[in-house]
Parts: structure tokens; sequence; C-alpha cells
């Protein structure tokens, strides 16, 4: 009788003891307060389960002041770029998403990680590399996360697109096709601006067609060649126009991939061994559709697909994890680019060496 009114008792406890609290939302504050920041990244954090818009950095009195009404941001929230680092000291921001043109992206993360906050960086991660080692170092030597805004590894047709590869649905993957572009009004963009962008459409979106690859083979490159082609030589005087690339994988898939600023394409195919799947359009942040060789995908578009992407870094700073968009996985995409662009300019295939101690360094022994 009395182990029974014991175990009773016990199991009496457990149903009346408190929930766990929910862990506490992450603050936010973005850097940068372009088209990319007003229409996609603020409204997916007003739908994030782990995190709110807590802070802003802008140059801009008059956004300064729109943002902080619009979305009930304190005084003691807003910087400008000569206040940024005082940002330390403020407890309320526990992650920085720097929405930043490219050549900034490195500079930004770093003094991030020096005031100790975790760090989201847009695409492409760095210039070059080198670059993305250094801000990788950085928040490593600081003790903080880091994690670029690939929102792609997190969107449902993405991942079925990976699903389809790794399972062999239709048997191993044997080549890809994987291109992005648009036509880009010249000529006051600054991705125009090879000091501002880094090299034109391979940097922005090239980067994309990389990962769609990679994500579906779960592999990287062994080898790139690439060809590099610029018939507007009044705008693009600095960098190309339109560049086709191929990359090999050791596997024995091979990839071939273009992006351009004069043109639109937005694909992504896989043929097997005894079907394709693809997605078309396929990296654009709306409306992404997806079809195999047996028909239709049924999955979800989400609305912004960003709030995936924030919730993922959240709970790997909550779980004390790596991140999936991981610094290294930007490293490596800047590392295929660097060699695309080497590729190009040469005529050349590149090899691509994984096995440096600079590369192990960074990733460890594995892939």
């Amino acid at each position: 009788m009395s182990l029974a009114v014991g175990g009773f008792l016990a199991h009496s406890a457990d149903s009346w003891a408190e929930p766990a609290p929910a862990p506490k939302k992450l603050g936010v504050a973005l850097v940068g307060l372009g088209n990319y920041a007003t229409t996609q990244l603020a409204p997916a954090l007003l739908e994030s389960k782990t995190c709110y818009l807590a802070g802003i950095v802008t140059g801009s009195p008059e956004k300064a002041k729109s943002w902080a009404s619009t979305y009930n941001i304190p005084a003691k929230n807003v910087y400008n770029y000569q206040t940024f680092d005082q940002i330390r000291n403020n407890p309320d921001i526990d992650i920085i998403y720097v929405v930043l043109p490219n050549f900034m992206h490195a500079e930004y993360t770093i003094r991030a990680a020096q005031a100790r906050k975790h760090v989201i960086c847009e695409k492409p991660m760095a210039m070059n590399a080198e670059e993305a080692r250094q801000m990788i170092s950085a928040c490593k030597d600081h003790g903080v996360k880091l994690s670029v805004g690939y929102r792609l590894y997190f969107e449902p047709h993405h991942l079925e697109m990976r699903r389809l590869g790794l399972q062999q649905t239709f048997g191993a993957v044997k080549m890809i096709e994987s291109s992005l572009g648009f036509t880009l009004p010249p000529p006051n963009s600054w991705r125009l601006d090879k000091a501002i962008g880094g090299g034109g459409a391979i940097m922005d979106l090239g980067v994309y067609a990389i990962q769609g690859a990679r994500r579906i083979l779960n592999d990287d490159p062994v080898s790139v060649t690439a060809q590099a082609y610029t018939f507007d030589k009044v705008n693009f005087r600095d960098i190309h126009e339109t560049v086709f690339w191929q990359m090999e994988f050791a596997g024995g898939a091979v990839v071939h991939s273009s992006t351009t600023y004069s043109s639109y394409v937005d694909r992504l195919y896989a043929t097997c061994e005894r079907g394709w799947f693809k997605l078309e359009p396929a990296f654009n942040a709306t409306g992404t559709q997806g079809i195999t060789s047996l028909g239709p995908m049924d999955v979800p578009s989400p609305q912004y697909q960003q709030v995936a992407q924030i919730d993922a870094f959240a709970q790997s700073i909550q779980n004390g994890t790596k991140p999936e968009a991981s610094g290294e996985e930007g490293w490596k995409d800047m590392k295929i680019i660097d060699s695309i662009l080497r590729a190009a300019d040469t005529g050349r295939k590149i090899e691509i060496d994984w096995n440096s101690v600079r590369y192990t360094e960074l990733v460890g022994n594995g892939k």
C-alpha cells in the first residue's frame, strides 16, 4: 500500500510541476536598413519564435526615426555607424545581423565579435576567402557564433531537393544545372563597383548557384573551369557581366552553372540515373516551385524564408551547437568563387585543395 501511495504521490508531484519556461527571445540588431532588411528581415523577425527586432544601426536619421516608431525600438537601441561599438554595453542585443554592402561585411562582423555579440552576416560572406577566414577567427577568439544569411538552407523546397539527392530517390545524381541572373539597372547600383561589391553577379548571385549544387550533393567540388563575358563595356568596366562555370565532384557528378546581370535565369535542375528533379524559379525569396519526373513537389512555401533561418541560428546559440549555415560554409563558397574567378581569368582548370592546413583549422578533418 505504501509503495502505491508513494508512486501516486510521485506521479502527482510530476503532474503538478510547473512546465519549464520557454527560453527568452534573443534581441537582434539589424546593421543596414536597405531593401532586404526592410522588406524581408524586419517582417520575418515579427514572425520569429526565438528572436525579435531589438535594435537598428543606420546612417540615416530619417530611417532611424521611422523604424523606431514602426517597430517600437527604444532610443537606447538605435545606433549609427559612429556609435556602433557602444553596442557591446547593451544587454538587449544578443545578435548583430550585418546587412551592408559586401566590402563592409568583414569589418562589421569582426567589430560585432569584438563586442561579444553573435553574428549573422549576409551573403556573400566576404570579398574573398581570406576575409572570410579572418571573420571566423574573430568570432572564435571572442567566443561568439557566426552564421551566414543562407535562407535557402532552411527553405522547404531546397530541403526536398537535398533529400532527393542524399537518398538517391532517382539514383545517383550525375549532372546539375544551377543558374541565377537578372537584369541590373545600371549605372547607379553599388553592385557594379568592384571595390564595393567584389566582382558583380558571381559574388551576388553565383553563391546561390554554388550552394544549390553543394547541398544536393552534400559535397565540395574538387576542380572548376570557367568562362566570362562582357558585352556592355560601358556599365561593366571592371567586373564580368556574365560567368559560366563547371564544377567537378569526386563522386562523379558534374555541375554547370551561370550567373549574369544582363538577363533573367532562376533554375536548379538535377538529373539522375532514373529521373530528375528541379526548382524553377529556384532561388528567389518568393514563389519557389518544384517538380520531379514523377510530378509536382508537395511542399509548403513560407511567406518569409528568413524565419526558419533566424530561428535555427537562435536555437544553435541556446543549445550550444554549431550553426547549420556556419561561417565555415560561407568560407567554402568564397574559396570556390575565388577559384572560379581565377579559372575565368586564366582559362585554366583550377584544382581546389580542401586538405590544406588552413582548411582543417577552420572545419576540422571531416566535411
